[in-house]
């Protein structure tokens, strides 16, 4: 891991726009500012789709159904996972997540809550096929990929991401259509640019110490001394792409080494940490079409910001 951290950090600076790969942003100290997050009023997501796991438990006990392993792609929430726990009655529950020491705590407070429920958390990057519990092998599975973490992704990555998790989650199916894996994911939808604004860039300034964590951690991790204070957070809607963008802009020349690489920035460049990709109903199936899955059911919370859709793996065809 410490190896992947590198090598996509010094490619990203030395590239002629520099980018950082938006999973990095999650250490501990950036999983917990995240949680944090979650929590501001200008950030509707996590409320929206909580909403719809809250209400929406009788239908995805009937379309789930009962013993389904469940495997979560991102350490879970406090208060999103249980949801749906308590709604379709597990046989096993799968955290896997990159940061260990938040992925071994939220297991733990997870396993306190459904002490009869068994919990095997796995640290693994899970933009890769991972290898899972081999307890788990022979259950039918279902994937939980709550947050809209997707939209992070640009659509090729997506789709890749999306293909590697029907991988992971179709180990031990034996083609039987009943028990194909299932995925439950969370997609954020297109919506007025000034509350997607908003929401990336909190008057509270949570989400800035978020993105500027990113920097400590080079700094801390990689032996780097890029000078913080000259760094600030930005968060712009970019239409073309329907993403909401993450920036740490430098507000003067500045110059850094990282791992002994030595790196400039001009006033007004930039270091692009995140996209968050924001949906519709076309745009959201065509890309779980395209990562093998196929939309079986879609909710909305009560305001229509924010999608939930219950998909199926998707047998290959290799047909129109």
């Amino acid at each position: 891991m410490a190896e992947a951290f590198r090598a996509d950090v010094l490619e990203g600076l030395g590239q002629v726009k520099k980018a950082v790969p938006a999973r990095w942003l999650y250490d501990d100290a950036g999983s917990a500012l995240f949680e944090e997050i979650t929590r501001l009023p200008e950030y509707y997501a996590t409320r929206a789709e909580t909403e719809v796991l809250e209400n929406r438990g009788g239908e995805f006990a009937r379309l789930i159904g009962a013993g389904r392993a469940v495997v979560e792609f991102g350490s879970g929430s406090s208060v999103k996972t249980p949801l749906l726990l308590r709604a379709i009655d597990p046989a096993a529950y799968v955290p896997l997540d990159i940061a260990g020491d938040f992925l071994r705590e939220a297991a733990a407070e997870l396993q306190a809550k459904f002490p009869a429920l068994p919990v095997y958390p796995v640290e693994a990057d899970f933009m890769r096929q991972v290898d899972l519990p081999g307890a788990i092998h022979p259950m039918r599975k279902l994937g939980f990929f709550p947050g809209s973490t997707i939209g992070n992704m640009v659509p090729r990555t997506a789709a890749d991401l999306l293909r590697e998790m029907k991988e992971t989650l179709q180990e031990g199916w034996g083609g039987n259509a009943e028990d194909a894996p299932l995925l439950l994911i969370g997609m954020d939808l297109v919506k007025d640019p000034v509350v997607l604004e908003a929401a990336y860039d909190d008057a509270a300034g949570v989400t800035a110490r978020f993105n500027l964590n990113l920097a400590t951690r080079i700094n801390r991790e990689l032996g780097g001394d890029i000078p913080l204070d000259d760094l600030t957070h930005r968060a712009i809607w970019n239409d073309a792409f329907a993403r909401i963008e993450m920036h740490l802009q430098a507000t003067r020349d500045i110059d850094f080494t990282v791992a002994g690489n030595r790196f400039t920035m001009r006033a007004g460049e930039t270091i692009h940490t995140e996209n968050s990709h924001k949906f519709t109903r076309r745009s959201a199936n065509l890309l779980l079409l395209a990562g093998g899955w196929t939309p079986q059911a879609r909710w909305l919370d009560s305001e229509e910001r924010f999608s939930v859709i219950l998909a199926r793996g998707s047998e290959f065809r290799n047909a129109p």
